[in-house]
């Protein structure tokens, strides 16, 4: 039998992205298990000679942690299922019609927004959603539909391209509407797509701290998990045992929702459009 050459640069190059990934977490997680003096007078690589709890106990406290948890399912959640609902049905509408010139323009005119930094429109965002009540949870719901609407729509349509025209002219000829051949043809079809666009949203809006701390900065009871990790920070030092623990808290929920819905993940990405 013929022995498998080994892609040794790959291997490499696997490994040390692990190594990346695995160590930093490896820190965290015993800096989060030792007492300050411990983390102050042993080797930061070293294990807690006692493994305490009290660190998580007293994180959850300082930061309010299950309001703020509260605070960002609420507006993680309704923007994760309105971004895959509406920004593929804008997708769509666009894909399919982007022969008309007017179509066209404005498919590239929103798709330009990705090259804008965020830094150039903040302080008129501030001052917007000030101005229409906005500087609220509902107010960032609609603020990450906007802000990650050019991405997305230029990942649909590219995908949606690649949809066969023949299986939506069979299920108008059937006598289908242009609304139910888009829900019960297109979006079924979808699912790799919805899947990597749906990643994609709930780790950006979940992690983002700097949107919600000029919108909600100054509303405490309206601190999501990112913006509740600035209190271990001062002027002159961090207390890193409270705020490594801080940081494994803010990890769990998306852990625990990954290591649920891990499969259908998986066979989401995994699925295909079959010609």
């Amino acid at each position: 039998m013929r022995r498998k050459k080994v892609n040794w640069l790959g291997t490499i190059i696997l490994s040390l992205g692990s190594l990346s990934i695995l160590f930093p977490l490896y820190i965290t997680i015993i800096t989060a298990f030792k007492t300050t003096e411990e983390l102050a007078t042993n080797s930061f690589l070293a294990l807690p000679e006692t493994w305490s709890f009290q660190n998580f106990t007293d994180a959850i406290e300082m930061t309010n942690f299950f309001r703020a948890l509260g605070n960002s399912l609420i507006i993680t959640i309704p923007t994760v299922i309105l971004v895959v609902l509406l920004h593929s049905l804008v997708g769509y509408v666009i894909a399919r019609n982007l022969y008309k010139k007017w179509v066209k323009v404005v498919y590239y005119y929103i798709v330009s927004g990705m090259f804008v930094p965020i830094s150039i429109i903040m302080l008129p965002l501030v001052r917007q959603t000030a101005l229409w009540g906005l500087d609220n949870r509902f107010g960032m719901i609609i603020l990450n539909l906007v802000m990650h609407l050019a991405f997305h729509l230029f990942l649909y349509v590219s995908y949606i391209k690649t949809i066969p025209v023949a299986l939506e002219e069979a299920a108008y000829v059937d006598g289908a509407s242009e609304w139910k051949i888009f829900w019960y043809v297109v979006f079924p079809l979808l699912k790799p797509m919805n899947a990597t666009v749906g990643i994609l949203i709930t780790i950006a809006t979940w992690n983002d701290f700097m949107l919600p701390l000029v919108i909600l900065g100054g509303q405490s009871e309206l601190a999501t998990i990112p913006l509740t990790q600035y209190i271990f920070e001062s002027e002159f030092s961090t207390d890193y045992t409270l705020a490594f623990a801080s940081y494994l808290l803010a990890m769990l929920p998306m852990l625990v929702a990954y290591l649920f819905g891990q499969k259908r993940i998986i066979n989401s990405v995994g699925g295909a459009v079959k010609e």
